[in-house]
């Protein structure tokens, strides 16, 4: 896969967002790995990089300071599908997050928006266990201290 266009969809709120300004730095069939500054300005995220783990199904993302520290790590459960037509990634956001704050305190969020996508039908019983099983892959590797080696494909570049 060669650089592909990304898209960003949500399921809460429902919409599919081109990521015409990211810059892909390194793109593989394992990972893609990104730069990029807010699209909506917030009073302390300014920009930050982010590495999509494609077989894992979670992205993991540096959120910055204007002056380049670090705000906090913040991971998404996600889905990925590739349309080699156009070359096109969209990358689905299953709701489920994880926070990592610079003293090392970890905090899960969201989990009650993945039961109101689950009711109103945004998403299958098949997604929600999907996106759980993605969490609990996710957690086990942080609270086995190896969220370095996740981070080590952001921090080298």
């Amino acid at each position: 896969m060669t650089n592909p266009t990304l898209y960003r969809r949500r399921i809460i709120p429902d919409e599919c967002v081109m990521l015409k300004d990211d810059i892909i730095l390194y793109c593989s069939r394992e990972r893609i790995v990104t730069s990029w500054n807010t699209l909506h300005p917030k009073k302390d995220l300014h920009h930050g990089m982010s590495c999509y783990f494609l077989q894992e199904g979670f992205k993991v993302s540096k959120f910055c300071h204007e002056d380049d520290s670090l705000l906090y790590w913040y991971c998404d459960i996600v889905d990925f599908n590739y349309h080699p037509g156009d070359n096109s990634l969209i990358v689905t956001d299953l709701l489920a997050d994880v926070i990592i704050y610079p003293d090392g305190f970890v905090k899960v969020v969201d989990l009650d928006e993945l039961v109101a996508a689950l009711e109103s039908r945004s998403i299958s019983l098949d997604t929600l266990k999907s996106s759980l099983m993605r969490l609990d892959k996710l957690l086990n590797l942080i609270y086995s201290n190896q969220f370095d080696t996740l981070k080590a494909y952001i921090e080298n570049y």
